[in-house]
């Protein structure tokens, strides 16, 4: 005896939701099989119905208001992107009790307090794997698998277009621009690249896996944010010289201020990290998340961090434990926000800096540049000193001081004569000292 069939909507037919239709369809017996019951869809929302859209014309629609509320949907499936139509659609799904999912990094990460909130008054569920690194699992092992360990930090490469960048730069000693130009060529950057290159990306995925991991609503506007269109070809050489590379990293702490108390950390700009850091062998649109909990100790998810499928996977994945919910009668984890620790300011932070400034070549310049750090206690690790007349260069690494200090620290540089110009400022990742 064939069960009822679980209805599906679909909202959106891009490279994300083109793949979802097509391994449903195409593996409509295996789901069935998994689930308990047949997966139907019941209409997919484009925003125009003209044309061939490689699915049965009567499924598509431009009305995604009607298709949600349609009473033969049980689950929605969003992969719109943008944040105020599919917000509409969501709420307007978890209020009619049927369960979600979506990909919308952007829209949880301004609103996933509201969209929990009505998740939970209805009892629908709300899975949101496809938001954050791909096809990789990270959200479900922060919500289940840690669910009973605490869990300290999770840093890791959420953007696969920066990452492509940086490591073609690193690769190839091609300036930012050109490599720019070539991850457009190649697809892996959009026509206006800025939500990837200026951390907009990543900082919503830096919300999303703060809030799951420290049981506390953070949101995008909380996050620390720096992109990469200010590294150069000449900060990258630098690195290699310091035996590391450079990352965009979305980096999530509980620290401890000097008062004692607890507090969040959320980060994301490019940093130096050592060659002998799990990430720094990261390369291409690859994604990777370090997770480090008390009892699992350090947890690596590494793999396909966007792009049609991978993603599609992810949000089947979901699909998959929605429609068993809808089955069995189950639930999925609700939001956890009951440590609700406050963010602390980028200042608060302990950081390590790369400073790269062109200095006047003359006597007793390290010596002017080095009291600039001391008068604020910030330790110096190593010095470099590189050319010689206009092209003579400075680089220096601090040990861990407060950012706000090394803040300070560079903006008393670029009042000194003898600095021509602060060329590059830089964090350095992985160490502990």
């Amino acid at each position: 005896m064939t069960s009822k069939p679980i209805g599906v909507a679909v909202l959106g037919l891009g490279n994300v939701g083109s793949e979802v239709v097509r391994i449903l369809t195409e593996n409509a017996e295996d789901f069935e099989a998994r689930i308990g019951a047949p997966l139907a869809i019941r209409g997919i929302a484009v925003r125009r119905v003209d044309g061939d859209r490689g699915v049965p014309a009567e499924l598509l629609t431009d009305d995604p208001a009607e298709l949600v509320g349609r009473d033969d949907v049980d689950i929605v499936v969003e992969v719109l992107g943008g944040i105020d139509i599919p917000r509409k659609l969501v709420l307007s799904a978890l209020e009619k009790g049927k369960s979600v999912i979506t990909a919308n990094k952007a829209l949880l990460a301004e609103y996933t307090g509201e969209l929990a909130d009505a998740a939970e008054k209805s009892r629908a569920d709300l899975y949101f794997e496809a938001a954050v690194a791909g096809a990789i699992p990270v959200v479900r092992p922060l919500m289940q698998s840690l669910a009973g360990d605490r869990v300290n930090k999770v840093a890791g490469i959420v953007n696969g277009t920066t990452n492509f960048i940086l490591s073609a730069m690193d690769e190839t000693g091609a300036d930012y621009a050109e490599t720019l130009a070539e991850a457009g060529r190649l697809g892996y950057a959009e026509a206006d690249p800025t939500a990837d290159v200026e951390g907009y990306d990543a900082a919503s995925k830096a919300a999303i896996l703060a809030s799951i991991a420290f049981h506390t609503r953070v949101t995008a506007g909380d996050v620390y944010r720096e992109g990469i269109s200010k590294i150069t070809s000449d900060d990258l050489e630098t690195a290699k010289s310091l035996d590391c590379t450079i990352k965009l990293l979305a980096i999530c702490e509980r620290i401890v201020t000097p008062k004692g108390k607890e507090r969040i950390s959320a980060r994301v700009y490019p940093a130096l990290v050592p060659l002998n850091h799990p990430l720094a062998s990261v390369n291409g649109a690859f994604n990777a998340v370090v997770v480090e909990a008390e009892a699992a100790g350090r947890l690596m998810f590494y793999g396909q961090g966007a792009g049609g499928a991978p993603t599609a996977s992810a949000v089947l994945g979901d699909l998959v434990m929605a429609a068993r919910n809808k089955f069995y009668g189950g639930r999925g984890p609700l939001e956890s926000k009951y440590a609700k620790l406050k963010v602390a300011p980028m200042g608060d932070i302990l950081t390590r800096y790369y400073v790269s400034m062109q200095v006047a070549d003359k006597p007793g310049v390290l010596a002017t540049v080095a009291a600039e750090f001391s008068k604020r206690d910030v330790s110096i690790s190593t010095v470099r000193q590189q050319g010689s007349g206009d092209g003579a260069r400075l680089v220096v690494v601090t040990h861990l001081a407060a950012d706000s200090a090394l803040s300070d620290t560079v903006a008393s540089l670029e009042q000194l004569d003898v600095v021509v110009h602060v060329a590059s400022v830089l964090r350095l990742e992985g160490t502990t000292v």
